[in-house]
């Protein structure tokens, strides 16, 4: 038995794979907890994990000044440099917050992107292992191009120069936090070397699937593609009687949700989903997500939270903002998607689901119309070809088991004499912060 710390900071897709990876942990016999945003504990606890609470309100900063300007960045290099001021003014707050988790106890730290460096530096103060569990290919690649730079290549060579002036970015984002934390913690001063900072040779598993982004092939050896984390669905979870009505009252709607992006215009975006849906001519479900958004009428409902693995399979189409965790659900369910991208990652994943041939062209958020979108969804649900290719991913997905890999690695570790193992717990001897 090990005991787990999981750390993720983010919206509810930065959490919500993370709920599934720990329930799966736990079942296998080890302890198990979840640090993140408060706004996330009752999501969490529902499962039976350990949560620990880490501080920022991610749908507060998504609302702030900052947040609305980074949605509305021109170019990659303002979207960098606009979510690094953003950054750089929440990560010593977070940075002390992932401490406290930690001084809470832990055998092994299980890390996201965004709080990975935080963690290697606890890691090494306190002599525990902190392996890196990724939603994101951050790893420079010649293979495609960094995240942020909205899906387009600029072929072998120059994707790996494009990493390299990232790396300059991620320097500047986590440094003066993490810098302070190494001084508080005695440890020597040290320069950021690799993506977001961390050193070479580290262990990172990405809960993403190969079939989706194979795994490069001149990645280190340490960092491996393990296949997807699906959430857990809530005990007890029951579905609204008007939606399962609605579902009953005519062929299959299309889905329209943008979850966690916060719109500076709810009301304008909302009516331009509903004539977009209306133009196309197919019944919609507007998820209300972190915006609000809404939609009324006999072909058209609105729902609040409802689990992804339970309602895309009964739609036609999923029109979403290409987040990683919308994007796998939506390729589990093996129904085409309407990428409409906003910032970071989500025009990466966008890509992909058009290279893999599930969905039409990425259509960009901050020029889109309805009349764009309408096309858009009446090729996804009308092209037999694209419906095809989705159910065979989907086939494919369905025996893939990307928890096993994260278990082999706990396993491995429970075994060395700097862990205990399964007859014994505690981590006497570790250095104290």
């Amino acid at each position: 038995m090990v005991r787990v710390l999981i750390v993720t900071a983010g919206s509810w897709g930065d959490v919500a794979p993370y709920t599934g990876l720990g329930v799966r942990l736990r079942a296998a016999g080890h302890e198990v907890a979840l640090a993140t945003h408060g706004c996330f504990r009752d999501a969490v606890s529902a499962h039976g994990l350990e949560f620990r609470c880490l501080p920022v309100d991610p749908r507060q900063e998504l609302a702030s000044a900052a947040g609305q300007g980074l949605a509305r960045a021109v170019s990659p290099t303002v979207a960098m440099a606009r979510l690094t001021r953003m950054a750089r003014a929440f990560m010593p707050r977070l940075a002390a917050g992932v401490a406290d988790a930690v001084r809470q106890g832990a055998d092994v730290l299980l890390s996201s992107t965004i709080t990975d460096p935080v963690c290697a530096t606890l890691g090494e103060a306190l002599r525990l292992p902190a392996i890196g569990v990724y939603l994101q290919p951050i790893q420079p690649t010649a293979a495609f191009p960094p995240l942020v730079t909205r899906g387009r290549s600029w072929g072998p060579v120059g994707n790996r120069l494009a990493a390299r002036a990232l790396w300059a970015g991620t320097e500047r984002l986590f440094a003066p936090a993490v810098g302070q934390l190494r001084r508080d913690l005695r440890l020597p001063p040290r320069r950021f070397g690799g993506p977001l900072g961390l050193r070479h040779g580290r262990t990172v598993l990405h809960g993403f699937s190969p079939r989706i982004v194979p795994r490069p092939t001149d990645w280190p050896e340490g960092h491996q593609v393990c296949g997807y984390w699906w959430p857990a669905t809530r005990p007890g979870w029951q579905p609204d009687p008007r939606l399962l009505d609605f579902l009953a009252a005519g062929p299959p709607p299309v889905f329209v949700g943008f979850g966690s992006f916060v719109a500076a215009d709810a009301d304008r975006l909302s009516s331009l989903l509903t004539a977009s849906l209306r133009r196309a001519k197919v019944r919609g479900i507007i998820q209300s997500g972190w915006s609000g958004l809404h939609g009324e009428g006999d072909d058209v409902i609105t729902v609040s939270e409802v689990p992804h693995a339970w309602l895309f399979p009964k739609t036609a189409a999923v029109v979403h903002h290409a987040g990683a965790g919308t994007t796998a659900a939506g390729l589990r369910a093996g129904i085409p998607a309407v990428a409409v991208p906003v910032q970071l990652d989500q025009h990466f994943w966008a890509a992909r689901l058009h290279a893999l041939g599930v969905s039409p062209p990425p259509l960009r958020y901050q020029r889109l119309t309805a009349q764009q979108l309408a096309h858009a969804i009446v090729s996804a649900t009308r092209d037999p070809a694209m419906r095809t290719r989705s159910r065979d991913l989907a086939a494919g997905l369905a025996v893939e088991d990307g928890a096993q890999p994260v278990l082999t690695a706990l396993e491995r570790l429970a075994w060395r004499p700097s862990l205990p193992g399964p007859a014994s717990s505690g981590a006497a001897g570790r250095r104290r912060v």
